[in-house]
């Protein structure tokens, strides 16, 4: 996983984000995300933000693979996020609320795949500890709310132990247990994230 916020103002910065997903180590495609927003910071503790994101799924692993290929997913999310410091834990709180325009891509003929509109609320608790200047523990929990049909969607609980590689980079190596209702995954996770400061190519030359 990738993720960056790319600052280009002191107010704006804009989110990229990419995910690849699979069942196996390095083998049985499972996902692709892409992601990305416009951020607004209301002050260093507080960020507003509202984004787009792609999402290709394949649902077939271990399934009859001529039923579906993939589902084909765009979405539209806006999200509040605040931060607060108690003793060395950094907490983070999300609120993310999506509209999510999903289609089912089969690869039967005359199969309808019309879209279908699903709209979802999340709330993810994140805490991080500092262990020393280059070494941290980051945690968190997040619950996927259904605002139609069943309550329910799933819950992602996380935990790993990152390392800051520069001022504004830092690698995480993490396990994600991804329970649903009917399924639960268990994810090994790789992530790099980088947040460059690009206000200066933003700014006239003198």
């Amino acid at each position: 996983m990738y993720f960056g916020m790319n600052q280009i103002s002191e107010r704006l910065s804009i989110h990229t984000e990419a995910q690849f997903r699979f069942y196996e180590m390095t083998s049985g495609f499972n996902q692709l995300l892409l992601r990305t927003g416009l951020n607004y910071h209301i002050d260093p503790n507080a960020m507003a933000t509202f984004g787009y994101a792609y999402i290709d799924t394949d649902p077939t692993f271990e399934s009859d693979e001529n039923l579906v290929n993939s589902i084909l997913e765009h979405r539209i999310f806006e999200q509040f996020i605040l931060r607060n410091k108690v003793w060395e834990f950094l907490f983070e709180h999300r609120y993310r609320l999506e509209q999510r325009f999903i289609r089912n891509k089969s690869l039967q003929p005359f199969v309808d795949d019309a879209v279908d509109l699903r709209h979802r609320a999340r709330y993810r608790l994140q805490l991080t500890l500092p262990l020393t200047r280059t070494f941290f523990l980051n945690f968190y929990d997040e619950i996927f709310i259904n605002l139609q049909d069943n309550l329910f969607d799933q819950n992602r609980l996380y935990g790993a132990f990152g390392v800051h590689v520069t001022e504004n980079s830092n690698v995480q190596f993490g396990y994600l247990r991804n329970q649903f209702s009917n399924q639960v995954f268990d994810r090994f996770q790789i992530a790099f994230f980088y947040n460059p400061d690009l206000r200066g190519i933003f700014k006239k030359k003198k």
